[in-house]
């Protein structure tokens, strides 16, 4: 895991230095550059295969001609690299990093199609004076670009690494003002920042003569996989390869952990990975994995610490609680800011300080719980889309509301719900009206609609299919990126293995929702391997700032400050009048709910983020 940043076109050292080191923090491990002039390439380093110097990069091929920079982990590389010796191959490290570039001079881009894992990659053609760009398959990683004047181009793993090439930079006041697309622009090419683009999720591209050409190499639904029609055959496909997506991600030469909620989803990944140590025979995992880091929120309903010690408990490893207090962080909030670059609806300070204290016990790489939720129908938002599937079938509809309501915490809700006879009623009545009025909003095509396969799928399914691909996790997997990154900690991600995903896509939506449970599949095959009122705990809270609590407490004097400042009123990006009657009023109501605390943080954000990134942009 690692920082990249390349130039085609000629640089000077110094520059190629400077914009590499701006991404230090993903990789404190080590630098290293190529120069020539017609291509150089910088690389921070977050050792974590092969600790030698066989693993530095920029790697260069052993004749010569093609010169790699790559950062993300391919998991399976230590089977990739025999079927690269059985072709004849000599390989001399034990990195994947080497593995990849091997596997690209056999294969081309076809080698996208053999990496189980998470990367942002080039490889420098010298002799077709080439460039070859890569993703991974759902973003995990990310890639920036620049298309610069008289034909230069640059590339790197952050915005930030690419601000001293820009003549200016400025903020895309379009998206940046337009708050209703903070979980859709991930997808797109457009950036925060005008001059740069977004290289594409699941593409690869090459650039010759200045011109980039960019092909979809991944689409889920060109692989989804058989289903037995039994549930519990479902529940062992599941396991057993939820079981290999946490092993292959358990190797490491430094030091494992997981960032544990006390949710279903980090507790299953933690609790795997002790089946998995105690059973596994590769010997290429960690054995120094049992390092669990719990966030705490004391006094707030977002605390689930008791959750979590009943997992480490259960496996029999210690937890180390982190309190997250926001008052040791609000004068570096503006350096997160700065660190995240892009906009959120949230506060950064719980995350960042999570993996913050990751990185300052010891661990590089932690294994989490990100992707179930999207995949496997976690929001309670995302339940009552199931009703279309059940139709007017009776007890199909009362299992939904019944998972619907038990996943209800009434404290972070703003009003109570109605009987559940009537929230059907309004909800099939709202979608009758969608059908017989078919408004052009009500019906925007989704992310990959006009597949043969998106007609077959439930409607619970697409709507997760799009959460997936579309709105939800891309925003998710680009922040926890930053979180971890600003903090040298890579994330690794068993929801998140390919073969996962495709499952995920295909399962029919009652191994979801299923006898009172969301997500049961997932439940029901980690059972074995979990402490039971952790496995079939009904209500989720999810990791998140008790933000309400710490706008009336200590974060109130910092807020109202600042939403009174000249320079709050004068900023072009906000509503300063409104955004300061949104945090007085989460400040004043004693009936203030999370969802008005997330409003008012997300109305004064880009005020934040102006001051931390684009006025900052200069210092760099």
């Amino acid at each position: 895991m690692c920082g990249i940043f390349g130039h085609i076109g000629s640089i000077e050292r110094v520059l190629l230095k400077k914009c590499t080191n701006i991404l230090r923090h993903r990789g404190p491990d080590g630098y290293g550059e190529w120069l020539s002039d017609e291509a150089s390439f910088g690389h921070r380093r977050l050792a974590i295969l092969d600790l030698s110097d066989h693993g530095k990069q920029p790697m260069v091929s052993r004749d010569g001609r093609y010169v790699l920079i790559y950062n993300g982990e391919v998991y399976n590389f230590v089977e990739l690299r025999s079927e690269l010796e059985k072709k004849g191959h000599v390989l001399h490290s034990d990195c994947d990093a080497e593995v990849v570039l091997t596997a690209f001079i056999e294969w081309k881009e076809k080698c996208l199609d053999k990496f189980n894992g998470m990367w942002a990659f080039s490889v420098w053609d010298r002799q077709e004076r080439t460039l070859f760009l890569a993703r991974d398959r759902f973003g995990i990683k990310p890639l920036f670009y620049a298309e610069l004047s008289r034909g230069r181009f640059s590339f790197a793993s952050e915005m930030k690494a690419l601000f001293p090439l820009l003549d200016q930079v400025r903020a895309n006041e379009t998206l940046v003002r337009d708050q209703s697309r903070i979980f859709s622009y991930e997808i797109t090419d457009e950036c925060v920042i005008e001059g740069i683009k977004r290289f594409p999720i699941g593409h690869y591209g090459y650039l010759k003569a200045g011109k980039l050409t960019t092909t979809r190499w991944w689409c889920t639904l060109d692989h989804l996989p058989e289903i037995p029609a039994n549930y519990n055959e479902q529940v062992e496909q599941f396991r057993a390869l939820f079981i290999d997506a946490c092993r292959v991600r358990m190797r490491s030469d430094v030091p494992l952990g997981t960032a544990l909620s006390g949710g279903l989803d980090s507790s299953a990944t933690i609790s795997t990975m002790s089946h998995i140590a105690k059973s596994s025979n590769d010997s290429h995992i960690g054995n120094d994995w049992q390092h669990a880091f719990v966030a705490s929120f004391p006094g707030t309903p977002l605390d689930e610490t008791n959750y979590a010690l009943k997992v480490t408990d259960h496996i029999g490893i210690d937890a180390t609680v982190i309190d997250i207090d926001p008052t040791k962080e609000v004068d570096n909030l503006e350096k997160y800011f700065y660190q995240f670059e892009d906009l959120y609806i949230t506060s950064p300070i719980p995350f960042m300080m999570t993996y913050g204290a990751v990185k300052a016990h010891g661990t590089s790489v932690t294994l989490d719980g990100h992707g179930a939720d999207e995949l496997f129908a976690g929001y309670n938002s995302d339940y009552l889309e199931a009703l279309k599937d059940a139709k007017l079938n009776p007890d199909a509809i009362r299992n939904i509301l019944d998972v619907y309501y038990s996943s209800v915490d009434m404290g972070l809700q703003s009003k109570k719900l109605p009987p559940k006879a009537i929230l059907w009623l309004e909800y099939y009545a709202r979608n009758v009206a969608r059908h017989v009025l078919r408004r052009p909003s009500m019906m925007q095509k989704k992310f990959d609609s006009e597949h043969p396969e998106w007609a077959k799928m439930s409607f619970l399914n697409r709507r997760l299919y799009s959460s997936t691909h579309e709105t939800i996790l891309p925003t998710l997997l680009r922040n926890y990126d930053r979180y971890s990154m600003a903090n040298g900690v890579e994330i690794r991600m068993p929801f998140m293995d390919y073969r996962l995903v495709a499952l995920a896509s295909a399962l029919p939506w009652t191994s979801k929702i299923r006898n009172g449970f969301s997500k049961n599949i997932i439940r029901d095959a980690v059972a074995p391997f979990m402490p039971n009122e952790i496995t079939y705990r009904r209500t989720k809270i999810g990791f998140n700032s008790p933000i309400v609590d710490w706008m009336k407490g200590p974060l109130r004097e910092y807020l109202l400050d600042m939403t009174s400042s000249g320079e709050f009123d004068s900023c072009s990006l906000i509503h300063a009048a409104s955004a300061r009657s949104a945090v007085k009023k989460v400040i004043d109501d004693p009936k203030a709910c999370f969802a008005d605390g997330e409003l008012a943080w997300q109305m004064i954000n880009p005020f934040i983020w102006e001051k931390a990134v684009v006025k900052q942009a200069g210092s760099v």
